[in-house]
């Protein structure tokens, strides 16, 4: 059984960066899977300095010619994998703020797809500004891209798809999105539950085989009846103690996409991103997609 969302565009974000390029790629691989549109938006942020360039408030032509160009080169990576026959595929450019435009672009996206950093980013190890914000605050799920190396070709790609459970309901969502990847890409499901967020022996004296065996059956909780929803989808199950995020990165190098809840079990009602899955998109190299809460995969 595949789940399926009233929005049916996924965005991506394009800037004309390498991991823009990068999450071009993955989202029309991620496209032609699901058989859903795909929309190529750039966004041109307005400067104090344009309006000398064009007083009545449009884009001057140099940084409109500046965003065609970027616009066509996605376009055109995106025309040669499918040779230039995908179906339903827009691109626009928007004046205006760029987090705020991607972010109200997220409230009838079916995904946003982005790369981990922009031109302007100072470090390969750090999410930019516009992925940030909308791991954070976009009302759809967000897919975060680093690079073209890691990116594969989704449904050829055998590793498996990654989920990380949390042990609360909040993460509901995001099992129902990892179930669904890996039975479409025909590939495992890696379950990982950490038990404990501090190491093995937290408290002196504490009972680590109880604690163990409760976090088995939390995980097995939070799995069931999944596996007859998906009777496709071969499940492995990883038990941990230790800090989630450590092993989500080490288990991402033999993954090929990372399915994470917005906010884990520390977090609470209101909070908009945790910290597990922030580290995770930052340093896990493959694809990281990060689901709200809320999401009705059902």
């Amino acid at each position: 059984m595949r789940s399926e969302r009233t929005q049916s565009t996924l965005v991506v974000c394009v800037d004309g960066s390498g991991p823009s390029d990068a999450a071009v790629r993955w989202a029309v691989g991620e496209s032609v899977m699901r058989e859903r549109p795909i929309t190529l938006i750039h966004v041109v942020a307005p400067t104090p300095i344009d309006s000398t360039m064009a007083p009545d408030g449009a884009i001057p032509q140099v940084r409109l010619d500046q965003a065609r160009q970027i616009v066509q080169h996605s376009r055109e990576i995106a025309d040669e994998l499918t040779d230039g026959k995908h179906p339903r595929m827009q691109t626009e450019i928007t004046y205006a703020s760029v987090v705020s435009t991607f972010i109200e672009a997220s409230q009838h996206a079916y995904m946003m797809v982005t790369g981990s950093r922009g031109v302007d980013a100072s470090s390969a190890y750090r999410l930019g500004s516009v992925s940030a914000a909308l791991l954070r605050d976009a009302r759809c799920p967000v897919a975060v891209v680093h690079d073209r190396q890691h990116v594969g070709q989704n449904v050829a790609d055998a590793s498996p798809v990654l989920l990380g459970i949390d042990g609360t309901p909040a993460s509901e969502a995001a099992t129902a999105l990892a179930f669904d990847e890996a039975s479409r890409r025909q590939v495992p499901l890696l379950a990982l539950h950490a038990w404990s967020d501090v190491g093995v022996f937290p408290i002196l004296g504490m009972d680590w085989h109880v604690n163990r065996d409760q976090g088995d059956e939390v995980l097995g909780e939070r799995l069931a009846g999944w596996h007859e929803r998906y009777p496709d989808v071969q499940v492995e199950r990883k038990l941990v103690c230790d800090v989630p995020a450590r092993w989500l990165v080490q288990e991402s190098t033999r993954a090929q996409l990372v399915v994470l809840g917005r906010r884990g079990r520390g977090g609470y009602p209101g909070m908009r991103l945790g910290s597990v899955s922030s580290a995770v998109a930052q340093s896990a190299r493959v694809p990281v997609i990060v689901v709200p809460d809320d999401q009705p995969w059902d």
